[in-house]
């Protein structure tokens, strides 16, 4: 009790690695700082990855869940925020995971029309697939601020989101094509290196 009441009367914060030292020998206060210190983080993370509060408000009493019963895993070999949120991510991949069940389709396999099914049905992501798309979106977008040069990134904008012809980008941007050609190559081969 005396040592939880230093850990409260200090003016900085406890270092994590002295939490997680405090964790592991049993003390539920230190577990309560940290869940403090990165509950916001977590709650934020879990948040933008899943849009219904309920599963939301599940997704982060389990990460705590795993966070203190894999405390022992934790080698200290990269920040204890960085593993904390590599748990988070894996434990909603679980999640998905779970949600994914068999279908049997209740249809022929051929249409009406007497094409193939397959032709005329086209399958909505499940949310796994949904998740991943975004994860990796994600660290596109951040490679892509990161390593592109701002007129690379607008020509790749241009091309393969905005769907502009080679031609009509030369011509706004009064470029040859091949400049433009070599600069979406090098953009490209930057993005996908990744």
């Amino acid at each position: 009790m005396a040592s939880n009441q230093a850990l409260q009367q200090l003016d900085e914060p406890v270092p994590d690695e002295a939490l997680i030292d405090r964790v592991a020998a049993g003390d539920e206060y230190a577990f309560n700082l940290l869940y403090e210190r990165y509950f916001p983080r977590v709650h934020g993370f879990v948040r933008r990855r899943l849009g219904n509060p309920s599963d939301v408000e599940e997704t982060v009493q389990e990460v705590f869940i795993n966070i203190f019963s894999s405390m022992a895993t934790f080698r200290g070999e990269a920040p204890f925020g960085a593993w904390v949120l590599g748990l988070t991510r894996r434990t909603i991949a679980r999640r998905f995971k779970k949600k994914q069940h068999p279908t049997v389709p209740l249809i022929e396999d051929e249409s009406e029309t007497g094409e193939p099914l397959s032709a005329s049905l086209q399958r909505e992501a499940t949310p796994l697939e949904h998740y991943e798309v975004q994860e990796r979106l994600s660290q596109i977008e951040h490679h892509a601020a990161r390593s592109l040069t701002p007129e690379q990134r607008d020509l790749f904008e241009r091309h393969h989101l905005q769907h502009q012809s080679i031609q009509d980008i030369a011509s706004a941007l009064q470029k040859s094509e091949d400049a433009v050609k070599s600069n979406l190559y090098r953009a490209r081969k930057i993005l996908f290196a990744i």
